[in-house]
Parts: structure tokens; C-alpha cells; sequence
């Protein structure tokens, strides 16, 4: 995970100093791993709590914001609310492979089904029967629950197989909540249905293969996102595949491209398929005293029947110290920000959406920490919908985050 060092737990009971986990999928630095069987720049810094005992070793992740939400112009709204995830990831040798399971949770649905203000967002529904329009959806409580299993099959190579229910298929770059570049802003990206909206999927399997830098792999999954009820569980399907190629070619770097055919993702429209390309970028610079990642990535969903659409995100954090600023910069094309009966529903509009933000961190105990965070967003929109978002749409998010570190 991406913001993780290899603290130990030695004030804990049962727990040992210098635990350490390995590669998930294979003979590399675990540093690589991020959601999913995704990949991340090996030089991804890394800060949590890492454990050992009775042979597994294993590590703890998470976070809790409180953040004040205010989305301006006539189609905002002002919320408070809090979102958070934990993760827990513990491994075992296991014959000749190795074993991991993974774990992740979140207390998102006590928000509300309706999620949080934020404008130009669109996907999934708060209620069954419309759609969310310039609003995020809540996370589900179980966001994964899987298992990995890693073969090696020669010098440098290793197969793997990975279930969940649910998980993440191998479809689009390291979901924005794992990405160092994006995970210290609170707000989910307006480009999240057009990369990586199938990170919790109810139903995937994963085979794949390593061999040094490079990994080739491919899922069938539920194409189905999660419905309204946030507590539950969705009925487990297979229905869906992806396949993703990925390559590491230097410890600062990681690269990827996916193609996913997805079955009926929309609850609200399950008469649409979806076919999607993504590729992405991302780039990692570790100095002293600090870290800077950026990532760029391209999303491009083809409905059927229904109209062919492009994202594009540039995202950016440097982190010195206590200090941290971020960035994002986005560029969609949208068809669902208007409903019927208005004659603008279904018409495709580009918008972008630039974002910048700071989080101050306070230590307040040895693996915790308290962030002091905002984020202002500017919302750009043709003149053909001013009219509804207004001439200069904007938001703001003041939030408090304890972090485990």
C-alpha cells in the first residue's frame, strides 16, 4: 500500500521486529504491490505497521477522514461526513508457493446511500430507481476479501491465482485511494467510472504470470457495480473478463494497459454493456526527506448501444516531512449529468476539473498520525450548461484524517 514503511508492531503481543512481507505475486519487493494484483513503482514509499507471528507475517493500513464538504452553483450542495478504509494483509508459505490474504473495510455507508456532494460525478444509484448526478457514492463495508496464491516456475517467474469477494479484477491502474498520487485528497477523481470503478467487484478470479518486470494477466468478473445497500453483500457472477499487461522497467517507474468487457455495469440501465481500454503512467521520485509521484492514465468506455467516451488524469503529490501538497487535473467526456425529461439528457459534454490541496500531519502516537488537511476544486463547463452549474462552479473540503502510519 502506497504510503507504507516496515514499522514493526514490537509493542504488541506475539508480534517480532523486521517483519517483513514479499511480493504477493512473486520475487519482488512488496513495495510493488498496490490494490489488487495492480502494480506500482517499486520505490513507492510505504507506511504502516508490519507483524510476525506463528509464521505469517502481515500488515495494517487505514485511515479516517472528517471532512466538510461545500460544492458552489446551483447544482452544489454542502455535506459533512466522514469516509475511511482499513486493511489488513497477513501471508504464509504454503508448499512451494506463498499465500496471502487480503482484507479491506469501510465505514462509508454510514454517510447515507447518497454519498457526498461532488459536481460533475456520475455513477451508480442511492436508491434503486435514479441515478447519482454531481454526487460520489459511498464505498461498500467490504471492499475486498481475497486470497492470493503465488507458484514460482522458474528463475525470475512466478504464476498466481487471485479470488475475491469481492476484489478487483485486472482492469485499470491502482485504484486512486492506493495511488501515492492521489490518496491524501479526500475526493474520489470525476474520472473514477472511466479507470478504475471495478475495484470492488462482488465475484473475481485472476490468473497471471511474472516474469521479472514484466506481469500478464487476465479476470472474470461480476461486471455488476455494487447496488445501494453498502452493508451486504452483492450475488456473486462471472460474467465480465480483462486483461492487463504491466511492466516495471526501473524502480521509479510502472506501467500498464487493460481492455475489460463489462457486463451491464449500471443497475439503472442493465441493458448496456461496456467495453473498456485504459493505460496509465506512473512515475515515483523518492529524495531526501521526502517523495514525489505523479501519474497520468487515459480511459476511454465504449457503451453498447450507447456512445464511446475519454478520460484523461493527471494526478501529482509531493510529501516532505510533515508537509504534503497534491494535485489533480481531469478532462472527461459525460453523457448522464442530465436526466429526462430535460433536452439536454444523454447529450455528451466535456468538463474538466482541477484540484489542489494540502495536508499537515501531526504525530499524536508512534504509528499514528493527525492530518490537517484542504482542498479547493474549480469545475470548467461548456456554455451549453452554465446555465445549470453556473459561469465558475468551485468546491471546497476542509478535513481532519488519522492515519495509521
Amino acid at each position: 500500500m502506497p504510503g507504507m514503511s516496515v514499522d514493526s508492531m514490537d509493542d504488541m503481543p506475539g508480534m517480532q521486529m523486521g517483519a517483513m512481507m514479499a511480493g504477493q505475486l512473486g520475487a519482488y519487493s512488496m513495495m510493488r504491490d498496490a490494490s489488487g494484483t495492480a502494480w506500482q513503482p517499486d520505490s513507492t514509499p510505504m507506511a504502516g505497521l508490519s507483524w510476525k507471528a506463528g509464521g505469517w507475517t502481515g500488515m495494517v493500513h487505514g485511515f479516517a477522514d472528517l471532512i466538510y464538504d461545500h460544492q458552489g452553483g446551483p447544482r452544489g450542495d454542502s455535506k459533512t461526513f466522514s469516509e475511511s478504509m482499513l486493511m489488513v494483509m497477513a501471508q504464509h508459505a504454503a508448499g512451494p508457493g506463498t499465500l496471502t490474504l487480503r482484507s479491506m473495510l469501510s465505514l462509508d455507508p454510514a454517510m447515507g446511500p447518497s454519498g457526498y456532494p461532488l459536481l460533475l460525478q456520475t455513477g451508480e444509484t442511492a436508491d434503486g430507481a435514479t441515478p447519482l448526478v454531481d454526487r460520489q457514492h459511498p464505498h461498500d463495508l467490504f471492499m475486498e476479501l481475497a486470497g492470493v496464491y503465488s507458484l514460482p516456475v522458474g528463475r525470475g517467474s512466478s504464476a498466481f491465482l487471485y479470488v475475491g469477494y469481492p476484489g478487483e479484477p485486472a482492469l485499470g491502474p491502482p485504484t486512486f485511494m492506493h495511488r501515492f498520487s492521489g490518496m491524501d485528497d479526500p475526493a474520489a477523481p470525476i474520472t473514477h467510472h472511466w479507470l478504475d470503478s471495478t475495484h470492488v467487484t462482488f465475484g473475481v478470479v485472476t490468473a497471471g504470470f511474472v516474469h521479472g518486470p514484466f506481469k500478464i494477466e487476465g479476470s472474470a468478473f461480476n461486471g455488476r457495480e455494487p447496488d445501494q445497500h453498502r452493508w451486504d453483500f452483492d450475488p456473486p457472477r462471472l460474467n465480465s473478463y480483462s486483461g492487463r499487461i504491466s511492466f516495471n522497467p526501473a524502480p521509479n517507474w510502472a506501467f500498464q494497459a487493460s481492455y475489460g468487457f463489462i457486463r451491464s455495469p449500471e443497475q439503472l440501465t442493465p441493458g448496456v454493456d461496456q467495453r473498456r481500454v485504459t493505460a496509465s503512467a506512473t512515475y515515483n521520485r523518492p529524495f531526501a526527506g521526502g517523495n514525489w509521484q505523479t501519474t497520468l492514465a487515459w480511459g476511454r468506455n465504449m457503451d453498447h448501444p450507447g456512445e464511446t467516451l475519454d478520460a484523461f488524469l493527471l494526478e501529482s503529490a509531493v510529501n516532505v516531512g510533515r508537509h504534503t501538497l497534491f494535485g489533480r487535473a481531469e478532462n472527461v467526456q459525460k453523457d448522464e449529468l442530465f436526466e429526462a425529461p430535460s433536452p439536454l439528457a444523454g447529450r455528451v459534454f466535456r468538463v474538466s476539473e482541477l484540484t489542489l490541496g494540502y495536508v499537515y500531519d501531526l504525530p499524536v502516537a508512534p504509528h499514528l498520525a493527525l492530518g490537517l488537511g484542504a482542498e479547493g476544486t474549480l469545475d470548467f463547463v461548456p456554455s451549453a450548461i452554465r446555465a445549470a452549474y453556473g459561469d465558475h462552479p468551485a468546491g471546497v473540503m476542509p478535513f481532519i484524517r488519522l492515519k495509521i502510519r
